[in-house]
């Protein structure tokens, strides 16, 4: 039980890092923000829970291919955003179009042999 506290404590702090850091400077909070870092995290929880090689690289690989759809909702969203949606609209419908996007990438990779 210890160990799942300081695993959540961990990435929690991270978050809430990157948060009062874009308060200051956008940028900069995005910078870190894009960092692999939870990812990062998520494969040293995985390695030490499973000690599993095959596991961790699937999850890298599988995390790789679902980076890519996530993208375009960083470009929608502020533009959405710029031109005058709601904030809350303009998030749902980000998130909606990136949902879009995984549905379509895990429609897609199978035909190039790619197995998630």
């Amino acid at each position: 039980m210890t160990y799942l506290f300081i695993k959540a404590a961990l990435s929690g702090l991270i978050i809430m890092i990157v948060s009062e850091i874009a308060q200051r400077s956008p940028a900069l909070g995005g910078l870190i923000a894009s960092l692999p870092l939870i990812s990062i995290l998520g494969i040293i929880w995985l390695w030490r829970d499973t000690t599993d090689i095959e596991r961790v690289a699937a999850h890298a690989q599988s995390t790789f291919w679902f980076v890519l759809p996530s993208l375009p909702m960083f470009l929608v969203f502020p533009a959405m955003l710029r031109h005058g949606v709601t904030f809350w609209l303009a998030l749902c419908l980000s998130c909606v179009l990136t949902i879009g996007l995984y549905v379509i990438t895990l429609w897609l990779l199978p035909k190039f042999g790619i197995n998630l």
